[in-house]
Formats: structure tokens, C-alpha cells, sequence
């Protein structure tokens, strides 16, 4: 379903806490269909669309009018699957479908440690998780008829994307 006439192919909003397999997933599902595999995270870096360093959060502060700029063209273009940890900044009429993972906290734990996640970043990003942060922010700013939660313990995820 493409909700904006002038795309014939979708776009799909990829997003939850930190380790719930949003990049593993999406280039599962970007490997298996035609669509266009776009991590922010990576975008950021490589293009320099932030402000500088959170030393307490350890990542990039992102300038979120450069990223919007910088993907303009391409979602309307259509036939992305964006990757990112937050969704609100984003236009609503770029996306066909938004997809929440979730995960639980233990297997959330697991994944974030091995990681080298520690202390603050480490405590926020399972609240986040715990508190369902992003499929509420999801909820508020895109229409709630597109906005999916699926949960993402294991990699049979991107069989369930790829049915959507």
C-alpha cells in the first residue's frame, strides 16, 4: 500500500531502542525485496548531518533538518526501508508503513552488553524499551493505521516484515 500517489513503490520506517534489530532486519528485508536499505546512523557519520559528539550518550547529535534534506529526493522517489531509533523528525507523508521492533528486556540486556553499552546509556536504552518509548512516539506522530509493533527476539522477524 503507497499512500502518496506520486510513488508507486513504498516506503518503510524501521525503528525501536537501540538492539532491537532494526538494521539486521532491514537489510533482511531490503536483501530480499528491491527496496533501498537506509541506516540514519550510518548517513549521519558519512555525510557529517550532525552537530558534534554527546560525550554522555557517546553518538553523534544529529541536525535533523540535514537529514530531511539529504533523503528528500529519495523518499519521494519511494521504495526505502529507513533504519533509526527515533521517527518523530521525519515527515508523516514519507512513510507507507512503520514498523516498531521490540524486544524483550532480557534478550535487550544481552545485545546492549555485548555491545559495550554501560551504565546511563546502558539504563536508558531498557527503560526506553521497558517504558515503550518509541511505539508511543511512533503512535503520536504517524497515522495509527500503518504503525506496526512486532516483537524481535530472533531473526524470523524479516519473515514477518517481508509479509507486510
Amino acid at each position: 500500500m503507497v499512500r502518496d500517489s506520486k510513488r508507486t513503490r513504498p516506503n518503510i520506517l524501521v525503528t525501536g531502542t537501540p538492539g532491537t534489530g532494526k538494521t539486521t532486519t532491514s537489510s533482511a528485508v531490503a536483501d530480499s525485496t528491491q527496496l533501498r536499505h537506509i541506516n540514519i546512523g550510518d548517513l549521519v557519520r558519512d555525510k557529517k548531518l550532525h552537530d558534534g559528539w554527546d560525550e554522555d550518550l557517546e553518538c553523534h547529535i544529529i541536525n535533523e533538518d540535514l537529514v530531511c534534506d539529504e533523503l528528500e529526493d529519495l523518499m519521494e522517489q519511494g521504495g526505502n526501508i529507513v533504519d533509526y531509533h527515533g521517527c518523530d523528525f521525519f515527515p508523516e507523508r514519507w512513510f507507507d508503513r512503520v514498523v516498531v521492533l521490540q524486544t524483550d528486556n532480557s534478550v535487550l540486556y544481552d545485545r546492549l552488553s555485548k555491545r559495550g553499552y554501560t551504565g546511563a546509556k546502558l539504563t536508558n536504552n531498557i527503560e526506553c524499551e521497558i517504558f515503550q518509548v518509541l511505539l508511543e512516539e511512533a503512535k503520536e506522530s504517524y497515522p495509527e493505521d500503518i504503525v506496526v509493533a512486532l516483537k524481535s527476539d530472533t531473526m524470523r522477524i524479516s519473515l514477518k516484515m517481508s509479509r507486510l
